[in-house]
């Protein structure tokens, strides 16, 4: 959701009738939520299901657990990496085998990373300019704490999966919890 996003840029909706109605209902705040998260992810309504009952089967706050596993698809991690400028571009560069999971090539943006596992980027993507680029700007940006990031051999270790304080996202995961549990 950039710059050009009609939600983001004004606080209300848009076109000529967009100022009527200023008050959502508390299903119309869940649902907003809902829609921001899975559009932040790029996750079809299916997908976020199947990712909503697997949080709910976990341990711990169903809410987290529902970003953190959303944290650990593979596009995901390729955007928290620096190899990509957002998430839609890291799925593009998945989706053309441009990274190896543990010395294996990987094409499924959807793909889960567990602990441990180490992205790299293919050796003949290493010279592609956005990814040069972006990387570029990564290491002047900074890394997310539970990864492991070595610039100059282009590839990254997940040490841990992030807090809910290590998401930066303005999700209210709990109106999503709650939207669900209807």
């Amino acid at each position: 959701m950039g710059e050009k996003c009609a939600f983001t840029r004004r606080s209300y909706a848009p076109g000529q009738h967009g100022q009527r109605r200023s008050k959502f209902s508390e299903y119309g705040l869940q649902l907003r939520q809902k829609q921001k998260a899975r559009r932040i992810y790029g996750v079809l309504e299916k997908q976020f299901r199947r990712f909503f009952e697997l949080a709910e089967k976990r341990r711990g706050a169903t809410g987290t657990n529902l970003l953190i596993l959303l944290e650990r698809r593979l596009d995901n991690i390729v955007y928290r990496m620096g190899f990509a400028r957002s998430r839609n571009e890291a799925r593009q560069l998945v989706r053309h085998s441009h990274f190896m999971v543990n010395g294996r090539k990987v094409n499924v943006p959807s793909f889960f990373i567990k602990e441990g596992d180490e992205v790299s980027l293919i050796e003949r993507s290493k010279k592609i300019p956005v990814i040069v680029e972006s990387m570029e700007q990564a290491n002047r940006r900074g890394f997310p704490g539970w990864l492991e990031v070595e610039p100059s051999q282009m590839k990254a270790k997940v040490i841990n999966f992030p807090n809910r304080d290590e998401i930066p996202m303005d999700i209210q995961e709990n109106l999503i919890v709650e939207l669900y549990s209807k």
